[in-house]
C-alpha cells in the first residue's frame, strides 16, 4: 500500500511541475500539439499507476520526452511562421459581412448548427449582424459586429465613465490579504473604517471585500450558518 500511495504521489507531483513549465496557455484552449501531448501524457501516467510492475522510469521517461519535444516545438513556432502555420494551421473566417462562407463552413466541418450555438454563445442571434466571424486556431469562435450594433462606449456616447480601477481581494473568507492592501496604498485604519461604515466589527465577519485605488469597495458580508 505505502508503494502505491508513493508512485501516485510522484506522478501526480511529476506532471503538476510539467503543466505548471508549459504555461497558463496550455491550460486554456489547447492547440493540436498541445493535445496531442495532454491525452499522450494522461494514458503513459496512467500504466505505472494500474499495474505495480511496470516500473516508474518507463512512465516519467515518456512524459519527460514529450515534455521537451513541446517545448521545442513551442519555441520554434515562436520563431517561423511557416512552422506555426504547418503545425497550427491558420484562422478561418466563416461569416464575412454577413454572409456565411459555406466552403470554409464544410472545410472546417462546421455545421449550421454548431455555428449558431457558437453565436448564441456571444449573444449574437443574427449572422446578418455580424461582419467578421473567425474560427481561430484552438477552435474557439470569435465575432466582430458591425459597428452600429456594437454596444455604445461611454466615449461615443460624450459620458464621464469616471475611474474605474482594477478590483483587487483585500479580505478573503475572514483573512486579510497584507500585500494587496499595501499594494492599493490603504493600511488597516482605512479598512476598519470601511467594515465599521458597512456594519462590521472585524474582517472575520466577512466573506468577501475588494477594492480599487479610485475607491470603489465591493463589500459581502459572511452568511449565517443554517
Amino acid at each position: 500500500m505505502a508503494i502505491v500511495l508513493i508512485r501516485t504521489l510522484i506522478i501526480y507531483f511529476s506532471l503538476l511541475l510539467i503543466l505548471r513549465l508549459l504555461g497558463k496557455r496550455q491550460l486554456g484552449e489547447m492547440e493540436l500539439s498541445e493535445f496531442v501531448v495532454a491525452a499522450l501524457i494522461a494514458d503513459l501516467a496512467a500504466h505505472p499507476l494500474q499495474d505495480m510492475g511496470i516500473p516508474l522510469l518507463n512512465g516519467l521517461i515518456p512524459i519527460l520526452v514529450l515534455f521537451c519535444c513541446e517545448v521545442l516545438i513551442a519555441g520554434c513556432s515562436m520563431k517561423s511562421i511557416r512552422l506555426r502555420g504547418l503545425i497550427f494551421g491558420k484562422p478561418s473566417l466563416l461569416i464575412v459581412r454577413g454572409r456565411i462562407l459555406q466552403q470554409e463552413m464544410r472545410k472546417n466541418r462546421f455545421t449550421p448548427d454548431e455555428l449558431m450555438q457558437e453565436l448564441r454563445a456571444q449573444s449574437v442571434t443574427d449572422p446578418s449582424q455580424i461582419e467578421y466571424a473567425v474560427l481561430e486556431t484552438n477552435g474557439k469562435l470569435n465575432v466582430i459586429l458591425f459597428p452600429a450594433e456594437r454596444p455604445a462606449t461611454a466615449a461615443q456616447l460624450g459620458a464621464d465613465a469616471g475611474e474605474g480601477g482594477y478590483p483587487i481581494i483585500v479580505i478573503s473568507d475572514g483573512r486579510v490579504l497584507e500585500a494587496n492592501l499595501r499594494h492599493l496604498g490603504y493600511d488597516r485604519r482605512w479598512l476598519d473604517r470601511q467594515l465599521r461604515s458597512r456594519g462590521a466589527a472585524s474582517p472575520k465577519q466577512v466573506f468577501l471585500m475588494t477594492a480599487t485605488a479610485a475607491g470603489r469597495v465591493f463589500f459581502a458580508p459572511k452568511e449565517a450558518r443554517p
